[in-house]
């Protein structure tokens, strides 16, 4: 019997309100309407204080290593981060350079990213790509880029993103489905 698909949100914006965090919401819940999922949300607006003084696993308290866990215990990873500089957040790669590497081989992680304006959208191609190609992550075949005009706070207001939301999640699905038929019971139990 298959479960809900244990998707784990990771948000890279170090403020709420959140167009990442908004961007990656949308993502889901478009998912949602094809396969079933469980979501968790790792806003890292809410762990930046406790996450930047720590430089290993260890050192960090029980909360956050238990977002860490969820994020290498997921099925799939929404993954994004507003684009600083023509890269990904630091405060994003910070927080994965604590997650083991050898925790998300092979898991399918689809990207996202926002600026301010479309000169960054080449950012998910370049910075998160790589990043996650590190871990040997499966990076899904799109990513969704947005800029800061397609959002009110945290709503999307684009017609055209919503458009790229529903392409991008169509093109994983062949990847998530086969994931969902063949979901096993929760890691976490047993």
């Amino acid at each position: 019997m298959s479960r809900p698909l244990q998707v784990v949100i990771v948000a890279g914006s170090g403020r709420r309100p959140s167009r990442t965090l908004g961007l990656l919401n949308a993502i889901a819940a478009q998912l949602g309407q094809h396969i079933a999922i469980q979501t968790e949300v790792v806003a890292l607006s809410d762990l930046s204080g406790q996450l930047l003084s720590a430089t290993e696993l260890a050192q960090l308290p029980d909360a956050v290593r238990q977002k860490i866990a969820a994020i290498e215990n997921a099925d799939v990873l929404l993954a994004g981060s507003p684009v600083y500089r023509g890269s990904y957040s630091g405060l994003f790669k910070h927080l994965f350079d604590l997650v083991p590497q050898e925790s998300l081989f092979g898991k399918p992680v689809l990207l996202a990213a926002t600026g301010g304006s479309d000169r960054h959208a080449l950012a998910i191609d370049h910075q998160l790509r790589p990043l996650f190609a590190f871990f040997q992550a499966l990076t899904l075949p799109l990513g969704v880029y947005a800029n800061a005009q397609e959002f009110d706070n945290e709503t999307i207001i684009s017609a055209a993103l919503q458009e790229r939301i529903a392409l991008t999640v169509q093109r994983a699905l062949p990847v998530l489905q086969g994931l969902a038929a063949s979901a096993a019971p929760s890691r976490a139990a047993r």
